[in-house]
């Protein structure tokens, strides 16, 4: 197999983390309930296959996602060293399953095989505290002492807006600031919430993007003479023209774009071909420049933010 050319975002702890989430395990593959007639055999195929691929494999996994299983499984039957594959695991209040991040890490790490997460993100700032029992910074304190036991190499967030992240940075109990905030991110969507682009940059913390191919998908969906698409006519043939120019895909062009944005991409696929060319991402002949970079994210942002995820939650 070619030689793999992979880069890293360093974290504000100093822990340097794959640039590329090369296989999401919620969004396809997302179960309802999780048991042996649910059990995907696919999913189990399509994270063997990656874990053969050269390089640190970052696999996305999440309580809510109820897939441990397969993920377990995969990595039990693979040969690669487990310094080789990171793991990102997400706590979430939402669908009651575990009583706290403790009790839900312990649960994750049985079911995928390992000691430790290289990952672990509150999924969401949704903790209603009459509800549970405990809010987001108690919640976040839970995480600090797995941190500190070495059962999350990292801690951070996701869908945190702005006021979120204020909210623990401003706490005297917090002590350690989040790695990471994944939140929905691509061109049509820069801004999950005001300001929290910029806001995570100033304070050091990783974006990472989940659905970096939003635009993508929509164009896949659409139908002939779509108006959305027509209305972004002009950035869909700039993708086209990029992919063309540096012969890669276009979902290619998008991941090294989000990577230039100085945010960490995380893509879901059912199609192994994509999961490869994500992990070969970063050819030492391919980079946009700074202005194709910058004419993408202007032609994105021409139109009202299009949100896929938390729609509910983001327009109440």
């Amino acid at each position: 197999m070619s030689k793999i050319n992979q880069k890293f975002f360093t974290l504000n702890n100093g822990n340097k983390i794959p640039a590329v989430g090369i296989i999401g395990t919620g969004s396809t593959w997302f179960k309802t309930v999780e048991n042996d007639s649910t059990f995907s055999n696919e999913l189990v195929e399509q994270l063997s296959q990656a874990l053969k691929l050269p390089g640190i494999v970052h696999i996305d996994a999440a309580e809510i996602y109820k897939t441990y299983p397969e993920v377990g499984k995969a990595i039990k039957e693979s040969t690669k060293p487990r310094n080789e594959i990171w793991i990102t695991d997400k706590y979430s209040t939402a669908l009651k399953i575990s009583d706290t991040p403790v009790d839900g890490l312990n649960t994750a790490l049985e079911k995928l095989n390992v000691e430790y997460v290289d990952l672990l993100l509150l999924h969401s700032p949704w903790i209603d505290q009459a509800a549970y029992g405990f809010g987001v910074v108690k919640a976040w304190k839970y995480l600090e002492q797995l941190y500190k036991e070495g059962k999350a190499k990292n801690i951070g967030v996701s869908n945190f807006g702005v006021e979120d992240l204020k909210l623990l940075l401003s706490s005297p109990e917090v002590e350690i600031k989040p790695q990471v905030n994944q939140i929905e991110y691509n061109p049509f969507l820069q801004e999950q919430t005001p300001g929290i682009y910029q806001y995570c940059q100033e304070q050091h913390i990783l974006v990472e993007a989940y659905h970096p191919l939003g635009p993508l998908v929509l164009k896949n969906k659409a139908k002939e003479n779509d108006e959305f698409v027509e209305r972004n006519k002009e950035f869909y043939c700039l993708i086209t023209e990029l992919a063309k120019k540096y012969q890669k895909t276009e979902s290619q062009i998008l991941l090294e774009w989000t990577y230039e944005m100085n945010v960490l991409p995380v893509t879901t696929s059912s199609k192994f071909q994509r999961i490869k060319d994500a992990q070969y991402l970063f050819d030492p002949e391919f980079a946009l420049s700074k202005e194709e970079v910058a004419k993408i994210r202007d032609l994105g942002s021409q139109n009202e933010p299009h949100r896929t995820y938390w729609k509910k939650e983001y327009t109440k």
